[in-house]
């Protein structure tokens, strides 16, 4: 009989094994199914981040075409400014030219007058003067080239400033 209880007691040790191992399976299995919802939470979270990175993406390159077409438009009044400013440079330095041929003019003018004065003077003296009538002459000559000078100056200065209204008028045709 004795036998019969110590094969009892292995039996019963059996069953207290098997039982806790049932246990364990069943925590195991419980856990399991925690670690199956975990991973499906995280797959969920992850796709949400995934679509979330191409959004942002996408608005980065839509906000970097923007600003590319707005940085081409400022290089192009930019471009567009420098070559008015070019151009009024242009005039500039034709009206400068202009007041310079002006003045060599008045001054040219005032020589004649002097000398105009001076010829009259000896002629209401009665005396005929040559070097007077030279010099007056010449001064005459100086003025008319003066004068020639300071017209080309103005015509040059004048079709300065229309020559870009005119392209601009023969652009907007």
């Amino acid at each position: 009989m004795s036998d019969i209880e110590e094969m009892q007691g292995r039996i019963l040790a059996a069953m207290e094994r098997a039982s806790r191992g049932l246990e364990k399976l069943g925590v195991a299995k419980e856990s399991g199914t925690d670690l199956s919802q975990a991973l499906e939470d995280e797959r969920l979270a992850n796709a949400q981040l995934t679509e979330r990175v191409k959004t942002l993406k996408d608005r980065l390159e839509a906000e970097t075409a923007e600003v590319q077409a707005k940085l081409d438009a400022a290089t192009a009044k930019l471009t567009a400014a420098e070559a008015k400013l070019t151009q009024e440079s242009d005039t500039d330095t034709r009206m400068t030219k202009l007041d310079v041929e002006l003045q060599q003019v008045r001054r040219a003018n005032a020589k004649l007058s002097e000398a105009c004065a001076a010829l009259r003077k000896a002629n209401e003296e009665g005396v005929g003067d040559p070097d007077l009538i030279n010099a007056a002459m010449q001064a005459e000559l100086d003025a008319l080239r003066a004068a020639r000078t300071a017209e080309i100056a103005e015509a040059d200065a004048i079709l300065s400033a229309l020559t870009p209204l005119v392209e601009s008028a023969q652009e907007n045709a």
